[in-house]
């Protein structure tokens, strides 16, 4: 007589859901509409619609180790013609954030930057206060006499001091989540065959291009905005590389002048990042069948790249047409904004390029 499994549903899970923004799972009938206009679900395995019934379930074991729901990339082309209005791409979207907080390496900065809708005097907050304090300890919290330039406020060796101390957590933090996921995406389903990088670099050109957006309909436009945020800030930290390579290994002093190589690029990256920044909040203000709905964690997010974006090209031009005083505070708050965004990388909507990532590289090894 054959075994009948045995499902239990987490009904923490589900209220965990529905506090979320995903409470529309329960209005699913199973009808398949959303697997069926789905172009990015790979033939033989169509997502989402199991992951709308697992959900409805309660299922929140069986989502962690489930790839489709990072290969999902909340096109909306489901959303939009759901029948029963279940917004499967908004659940998707719900579900990864959980997912993100449930391999959070230390778990308490999961659930700090997971319920930010409360928490984020604190995320946003600390940053700004720790320079604040780090600048008065260090007798530089003040406008630096004939100021012309922000090395002369926080010098070089208080800036390494507190991001190289930060970069290695995050790459800790990040390597432990990111282990804990690939473990668990092997522990289910085909075995994996093949080399992990041989998979990864082809990944990787079509994260650089954006690929599978080009198979979107609904949310092709963010196609856009999405690259033209990805290689702003790599454009941006391949010019931060550059400007320490010429400072220590050949003595480049700053400010570099306008026509400079690296300043040419730095600032075709904040042209880019600008670009990219415009273009997703436009579309987030946009139709939410179509866009998605917002939650407090897509919209911190959002926000901390939107300050980012905003205080570095306000510093970049307060420093040659604002009072000195007001470019200085631009540039500290900056400076906290940019910590932010460094520290929550693995526990925000950030750390969907490691997940994803790595999902793909699944897909690819497992056939």
């Amino acid at each position: 007589m054959a075994t009948v499994p045995l499902i239990a549903p987490s009904e923490d899970f589900r209220r965990e859901l529905r506090r979320r923004g995903g409470e529309r799972a329960s209005r699913c009938y199973q009808c398949a509409t959303c697997s069926a206009v789905c172009e990015l679900a790979p033939e033989g395995r169509p997502f989402p619609r199991r992951q709308v019934l697992l959900a409805q379930w309660g299922q929140g074991d069986q989502l962690a180790t489930d790839p489709a729901v990072w290969l999902c990339h909340q096109c909306n082309d489901c959303t939009v013609r759901c029948p029963r209005d279940v917004r499967p791409g908004d659940l998707m979207q719900v579900v990864r954030a959980m997912v993100i907080e449930r391999l959070a390496a230390p778990a308490f900065l999961g659930r700090l930057v997971a319920n930010v809708r409360s928490t984020w005097p604190v995320v946003l907050g600390a940053p700004l206060l720790l320079w604040v304090l780090l600048l008065g300890l260090t007798g530089h919290l003040g406008v630096p006499p004939g100021f012309h330039a922000y090395d002369q406020l926080v010098p070089h060796w208080l800036i390494y001091s507190v991001f190289f101390p930060v970069a290695a957590f995050v790459l800790w933090a990040a390597w432990v989540s990111g282990r804990r996921f690939w473990t668990l995406l092997g522990s289910v389903g085909p075995p994996r065959k093949g080399s992990f990088l041989a998979s990864l670099v082809p990944v990787f050109g079509e994260i650089s291009t954006h690929g599978r957006f080009s198979n979107c309909e609904a949310g092709r436009p963010r196609r856009w905005g999405h690259l033209a945020l990805l290689w702003g800030f790599v454009g941006a930290a391949v010019t931060s590389g550059l400007l320490v390579v010429a400072l220590y290994g050949f003595g480049a002093q700053l400010p570099l002048p306008l026509d400079h190589p690296f300043k040419i690029l730095g600032n075709i990256s904040a042209v880019l990042l600008v670009v990219g920044g415009v273009i997703l909040l436009i579309n987030r203000l946009g139709d939410p069948q179509k866009t998605g709905a917002s939650t407090a964690f897509d919209r911190f997010f959002l926000t901390v790249v939107l300050l980012v974006i905003a205080t570095g090209v306000l510093a970049e031009v307060g420093r040659f047409f604002f009072p000195a005083a007001v470019a200085c505070s631009i540039y500290i708050v900056h400076l906290s904004v940019v910590l932010t965004l460094f520290v929550t990388f693995p526990y925000s909507k950030f750390a969907h390029m490691l997940y994803r990532t790595l999902a793909m590289v699944h897909e690819r090894m497992t056939g």
